[in-house]
């Protein structure tokens, strides 16, 4: 048997591997078909691992319990071979005395990264290890190409991203980010559909895109013979739903905007969506803070997150405050009459540097201050209100002060996490917005929204009263598995091409 070691700098020691590989790929076709499918196995490794890890090698010895087993050939010990399968390891002992010869040659050509299968009585070793002494083997699949060197895995951060299928073979601490991203999401649909929630699906190719501000993609439908766009939120899809009489709905929805790659941006990306019919940003909120709590106590057994070296408590009650109030906090030396000003907070905005456009209104100055002053430092679970209704043209305005809505995102570690509020419900103020937007677009804003007909139709049959939110998913998932960079969460995130 060969133990390759190599390094991804020594192509001309590679390609030599791979030509060996297909050598006796090419030998073992002419004696038989070198990719059987008639293997079945009767255990996992994770299973026998739970199962018989706590006996004694006497008691295995006894029982004398046969398995067939298979998996990837990722290390060779001499005499133990050890393999891994979907969910854990295990061993394989070469009894070359049990063993014909014709087998003992077969499992001699085996290479790391095969595919193997034996059966055998499950033994444990000396050293406390699990082990299936071969009575039959079988290689299943021969690897032409040899795994990254053991000792030192996969670690190019940009292959990993490029080849992750090598990346979930090597690095376990990337096949756990996976199954943890995959726990969350069924953690969210459970806790949606036990509150009555009803999971549903909307277009992902749209006339109109709508539902956020954002550049979108753009297609082509041949058979309309008209453009497209990848939809950049669910939004009004889904609120066109609860105007049909669904008063609560959700969906796990695939989203894209046409923006730049970064640790926190993905062209395409995963959002919860849900909308509440007599509900308001308040009980959108209480139903965050509670998801989110039993969220992290369920995937990490506790409601402490810790994340690049800092810790977030998810127990306390999350902090409330408005976008206002949070200026004025984070920034001692700006007072409330300099930020209810317009040509005042300008100045406070040209101070920071902030690049001011003579179309923004007073609300727009406001959020720049508070992007550039208050996001960052936004560390514990914090609830920010009261965005200003210049900058959230789906959303409702507030009685108390229409100058802002009744709108909150969600912050963690500096990040935010969600974005919900109460809809706006009146179809001649949505229209007014909506003019707004495409009176923005036309001064450049490739991100301004577009005018949505047939979404003011569906308001003026009548929205009730309602609460929707979207919650980021990827950026939820970077957060309970510590994990820096969107890519580390997304399965094949966007590259460059090579």
């Amino acid at each position: 048997m060969n133990d390759e070691q190599h390094s991804d700098t020594a192509a001309p020691d590679e390609n030599k591997l791979i030509a060996e590989r297909r050598a006796k790929l090419s030998g073992l076709r002419e004696q038989r078909n070198p990719f059987p499918n008639d293997f079945r196995r009767t255990a996992l490794a994770a299973d026998l691992q739970k199962d018989y890890g706590h006996c004694s090698k006497e008691e295995l010895e006894e029982a004398g319990q046969r398995f067939a087993v298979a998996g990837r050939l990722v290390r060779n010990r001499g005499a133990f071979l050890l393999i891994q399968d979907g969910s854990d390891q295990v061993q394989l002992y070469v009894n070359r005395k049990g063993l014909d010869q014709a087998m003992l040659e077969d499992i001699k050509s085996w290479d790391l990264g095969d595919i193997v299968a034996a059966r055998g009585p499950l033994h444990k070793s000396g050293k406390g290890d699990l082990y299936i002494n071969m009575e039959e083997a079988q290689l299943l699949t021969k690897a032409l190409r040899p795994l990254p060197d053991k000792y030192h895995g996969l670690a190019d951060q940009e292959l990993r991203y490029r080849q992750r299928y090598v990346d979930l073979i090597v690095n376990p601490d990337s096949r756990q980010v996976f199954r943890a991203r995959s726990r969350i999401i069924e953690f969210i649909r459970d806790y949606m559909s036990r509150r009555d929630f009803m999971e549903v699906e909307t277009p992902m190719m749209q006339v109109i895109p709508g539902g956020a501000a954002a550049r979108p993609f753009v297609t082509h439908h041949n058979a309309l013979s008209q453009d497209m766009y990848l939809r950049i939120a669910p939004e009004l899809y889904l609120k066109r739903l609860v105007v049909g009489g669904f008063e609560k709905v959700f969906e796990v929805n695939r989203s894209f905007r046409n923006e730049g790659l970064s640790t926190r941006h993905n062209p395409e990306f995963t959002m919860l969506e849900f909308y509440w019919a007599y509900a308001d940003y308040r009980d959108a909120m209480d139903l965050t803070e509670d998801m989110m709590r039993e969220l992290t106590a369920s995937v990490l057994g506790d409601t402490t997150v810790q994340y690049q070296g800092a810790s977030y408590d998810f127990s306390q009650p999350f902090r409330r405050m408005t976008v206002f109030d949070s200026i004025l906090h984070y920034n001692p030396t700006v007072t409330a009459e300099q930020l209810s000003d317009d040509d005042a907070a300008r100045d406070v905005a040209r101070g920071l540097g902030i690049q001011l456009k003579e179309s923004w209104g007073l609300g727009k100055v406001q959020l720049e201050i508070f992007e550039k002053t208050v996001e960052d430092q936004l560390d514990q679970p914090t609830f920010i209100t009261a965005y200003p209704t210049e900058v959230s043209p789906l959303a409702r305005r507030s009685d108390a002060d229409p100058f802002v809505t009744d709108r909150f995102e969600f912050f963690v570690g500096g990040r935010e996490l969600a974005n919900g509020f109460s809809e706006l419900n009146d179809p001649e103020d949505q229209a007014e917005r909506f003019l707004a937007q495409v009176a923005e677009k036309d001064a450049g804003d490739e991100e301004a929204m577009h005018y949505d007909h047939d979404y003011i139709r569906a308001l003026e049959y009548g929205l009730p009263p309602t609460a929707g939110e979207g919650i980021g998913i990827d950026r939820l998932v970077m957060l309970l598995t510590d994990s820096p960079s969107i890519r580390d969460v997304l399965l094949f995130p966007h590259m460059r091409p090579e």
